[in-house]
């Protein structure tokens, strides 16, 4: 597949070094933008503007299956995109930040006079970012939370902490409620899917999957989550901090937003109806003790600016904050902010990469989430009416994977080793990254 990515900056980098190896990527973007870390990737390298058509025609970039801009500038993708749709038959993606941009070209795009001229899939990286934060705060000690067949399956991700009874205990030597299984463990950065004989670690973060119900139970009963979430501060007042403590607002959640910009506290202001907005600096300690950040809930810091992401997150942890959250924007920053201490670390285009994956690289498979910065994928397959009722314990995947969830009709089922699957039952698998096409593959098959 041929893929032009229009933008030489973090997102650009993160899409060029995630898909030249088993794709022909082009990077386009203006000389000025462009750095030597590119050069040193096996691709193509453009130097120009995505919205000059005699150089689309000139280097054969209306040639692309699948043409991505991602620049800073919401104006210069759209641009971007109407003229790879007027010389080519690529789909197109859309970054966007602006509201007002997004919900126009989604109404624009779903319009007959429009369809074929504008992007094919609009992305706001910030409102995703918003909603990954959302499930993440809501459940306070875990690091990833996601939910599936309607909320009655969930993951759910938390860290071995010093003081856990798990610690150097074998996975069958745990007693965990009906209808949880562990389906992978991250260990010094790296995430593996365990067996039985496997020991669980001080550090390690143990992922679960489960009927809701069962998963609530652990929460509860091994991991202490017997408190709500009452109250939130966001450090930064932008776009996801806006975004956010909007949301945070519909559920009820107290929330204090600081923002150092005035003209951006007044704006804020007068969107938020109970959120205290205060006019001052995430980095300044005395500020943040005379607001007692330390009897918070949770914070989280979402600037547009790691360094300072992180030294906001290194105070709260400072002055006693149960659980920090920061914004990463660069890709390889994640694991340091994890390294350092920092509760969860996350990054606004890992949602996006999801999204392109879903529909743009692998539009065959539902990939329903993905863990650890990609290294691991949560994936819905159907199997075929015909297919001949088996066992679990009798599938032998070319790769290594977990059947986590049946859907069956309106139940959800968490299967053992000698529960059924039969013809048309929907699979959710957990499964490392790329093996999701093999295992299709191998399961449609059977």
């Amino acid at each position: 597949m041929k893929i032009v990515i229009y933008g030489a900056n973090n997102r650009g980098w993160l899409l060029a070094t995630t898909l030249f190896e088993d794709h022909d990527v082009v990077l386009l973007d203006k000389p000025e933008n462009l750095t030597d870390a590119f050069n040193k990737l096996d691709i193509e390298v453009v130097q120009g503007n995505a919205a000059d058509i005699r150089l689309l025609k000139e280097y054969h970039l209306d040639e692309c299956n699948v043409f991505i801009a991602c620049t800073d500038s919401d104006e210069a993708n759209i641009v971007a995109c109407m003229m790879m749709k007027s010389v080519s038959q690529a789909r197109t993606v859309c970054f966007v930040s602006k509201e007002e941009y997004s919900e126009s070209l989604t109404a624009a795009k779903n319009s007959k006079f429009n369809r074929d001229v504008l992007a094919d899939y609009i992305i706001r990286p910030e409102e995703l970012l918003t909603q990954e934060l959302f499930k993440i705060i809501t459940v306070p000690s875990a690091t990833d939370v996601e939910n599936f067949a309607k909320g009655r399956a969930r993951l759910l991700e938390y860290p071995i902490k010093e003081n856990s009874p798990l610690i150097n205990k074998k996975i069958k030597d745990c007693t965990f409620p009906n209808e949880v299984l562990i389906v992978g463990i991250t260990r010094d950065g790296n995430l593996f899917i365990p067996s039985g004989d496997t020991e669980l670690k001080i550090n390690d973060k143990v992922i679960f999957m489960g009927s809701a119900k069962s998963l609530n139970f652990l929460a509860a009963s091994v991991f202490s989550e017997d408190t709500k979430i009452k109250s939130v501060i966001i450090i930064g007042g932008g776009t996801v901090g806006l975004l956010l403590a909007e949301t945070l607002e519909l559920a009820d959640i107290n929330c204090k937003i600081f923002e150092k910009d005035l003209k951006r506290c007044e704006y804020i202001s007068q969107i938020l109806r109970k959120s205290l907005v205060i006019n001052g600096d995430g980095t300044d300690l005395n500020l943040l003790k005379n607001e007692e950040v330390e009897d918070a809930d949770v914070l989280v810091s979402v600037t547009d600016n790691d360094e300072k992401n992180l030294l906001c997150s290194l105070l709260a942890k400072q002055s006693g904050v149960k659980k920090v959250i920061s914004r990463v924007s660069k890709g390889p920053n994640v694991i340091l902010f994890e390294k350092v201490g920092i509760d969860v670390a996350i990054s606004p285009n890992d949602a996006a990469m999801h999204e392109i994956y879903n529909h743009l690289i692998l539009p065959d498979i539902s990939i329903l989430a993905t863990v650890e910065r990609g290294q691991g994928e949560v994936v819905e397959i159907a199997m075929p009416e015909d297919f001949k009722s088996r066992q679990v314990m009798d599938f032998k995947f070319p790769q290594k994977a977990i059947i986590a969830v049946i859907k069956r009709r309106n139940k959800t089922i968490i299967p053992k080793g000698d529960t059924l699957i039969f013809g048309s039952d929907v699979l959710i698998i957990f499964t490392m990254q790329d093996s999701s096409p093999a295992i299709k593959k191998y399961l449609l098959n059977c």
